[in-house]
């Protein structure tokens, strides 16, 4: 889950650097004609978010994370029981081969040849399934994440919001400008309020 990580501080710092020269692009220009200097930020209207402590406590990433987790674990299961029989018939084929016709050798050498092929095969689109899936959810977590912050900054008039990890940039940042906490909270009641919702839809049906 590394890349989710990376993948959300990317898009959020993209985000937000975006929205930050749209926001002062437009109110230099009127500056500019005024004849005034556009003065520093004030340090109250930027805030961040410390992107580690929000997937480790934000509750969609934590079932989404866990049902990948199981998905892969089941596919896994399943690869390697296939992997299990066919190491079985070659095993069986070695043991077996001095008492086969040339002809029949080579007839099931041909067919555990195409069996290896096909499970080199399914292995490789059981890996194209789990990253399809974890896109899904790099996607989801981005638009989620992205679309409560926006409605969080306009009601909290801040003008830029930041992403904050360990080893990231950032050496050192004052913990009053930390929305961390309250961001996740927020998150997480409108993801337990969805899931209710989607629950007692389905109870009603």
């Amino acid at each position: 889950m590394k890349n989710i990580s990376i993948i959300l501080n990317v898009v959020l710092l993209l985000a937000v650097a975006v929205l930050y020269y749209l926001h002062f692009s437009g109110r230099t220009t009127s500056e500019e004609v005024s004849g005034r200097t556009a003065g520093p930020i004030s340090p109250t209207s930027i805030a961040y978010i410390n992107s580690d402590t929000l997937l480790k406590n934000y509750d969609f990433f934590k079932v989404a994370a866990d049902q990948l987790e199981g998905k892969k674990d089941g596919l896994q299961a399943e690869y390697e029981n296939r992997a299990r029989g066919l190491e079985t018939e070659i095993q069986s084929f070695q043991r077996n081969a001095q008492n086969m016709t040339i002809a029949q050798a080579r007839a099931i050498e041909e067919d555990l040849v195409k069996k290896q092929q096909n499970l080199m095969r399914y292995q490789e689109t059981l890996a194209q399934s789990l990253a399809q899936d974890e896109a899904k959810v790099n996607n989801e977590l981005y638009d989620r994440v992205s679309e409560y912050l926006r409605e969080y900054g306009k009601s909290h008039d801040f003008q830029l919001v930041l992403t904050y990890q360990k080893g990231s940039g950032v050496v050192y940042a004052n913990d009053s400008l930390n929305i961390t906490e309250e961001v996740i909270k927020g998150l997480n009641e409108a993801y337990q309020s969805e899931t209710k919702a989607a629950a007692d839809s389905t109870a009603s049906n």
